[in-house]
């Protein structure tokens, strides 16, 4: 399935899968997003599938947010390698 990314004000949410193939879509969709904003809201909760690229572009979004202060709050159940990523980050 390919990857939808749809958004209303800081309200992003992805559809289909996040991988290798449609990960530029997502990078440039979200590049400079905190250059924009303070608070970005993205919700996974219809994201199919998402391989280790998906998750580490996530996590990296997570990143920027931090060193530059920005709020970020990624919602819904969507994929377990993703909550596993962020689970052992806060146990380490």
């Amino acid at each position: 399935m390919e990857l939808k990314i749809t958004s209303c004000n800081n309200f992003f949410k992805i559809k289909g899968t996040l991988d290798k193939n449609n990960l530029g879509l997502f990078q440039s969709e979200f590049r400079n997003i905190f250059e924009k904003t303070n608070t970005l809201t993205i919700s996974i909760e219809a994201i199919d599938s998402m391989d280790r690229f998906g998750v580490s572009a996530l996590a990296n979004l997570h990143k920027e947010a931090i060193a530059k202060n920005k709020s970020l709050s990624i919602i819904g159940l969507g994929c377990e390698d993703l909550y596993n990523h962020f689970k052992s980050e806060i146990a380490a």
